[in-house]
């Protein structure tokens, strides 16, 4: 089974995507900030990454440069999720690291698509808007 982590500040948007997610069979962490996903991902090494970039303290932009700092945790892919009308595009997410990102609101189906595709096969560089 796979593990993972999603990372919101916004306690619906966490139920909303553990929602979506458990039609995969996953095993769901969650938190509610940068500095606890990286806590949750250090404990228990996800296979996927589902994370906000607005959230406060440290930001979902600011987690993923960690994340890819460290040498456990680096190759684990992340899909930020970006509100509609935040600067953050596609090239800046895939720089920072990201495997891919959605711009809320978006669709739960291809959420789970994602998720799937990459705990299955492992990083992926392509985004989707």
């Amino acid at each position: 089974m796979h593990r993972i982590l999603i990372a919101d500040d916004e306690p619906h948007m966490l139920k909303f995507i553990e929602f979506t997610l458990r039609k995969g069979d996953f095993d769901i962490y969650k938190a509610c900030n940068g500095e606890e996903a990286l806590l949750l991902a250090r404990r228990h090494q996800p296979d996927v990454i589902v994370m906000d970039v607005l959230m406060p303290g440290m930001d979902g932009v600011m987690a993923l440069k960690e994340l890819k700092r460290d040498d456990v945790l680096k190759d684990v892919p992340v899909i930020l999720l970006t509100a509609r009308g935040y600067t953050l595009d596609s090239d800046q997410a895939l720089r920072a690291g990201a495997a891919s990102y959605l711009t809320k609101p978006f669709s739960p189906t291809e959420l789970l698509r994602q998720v799937l595709q990459l705990a299955e096969s492992g990083r992926s560089d392509t985004a989707s808007a």
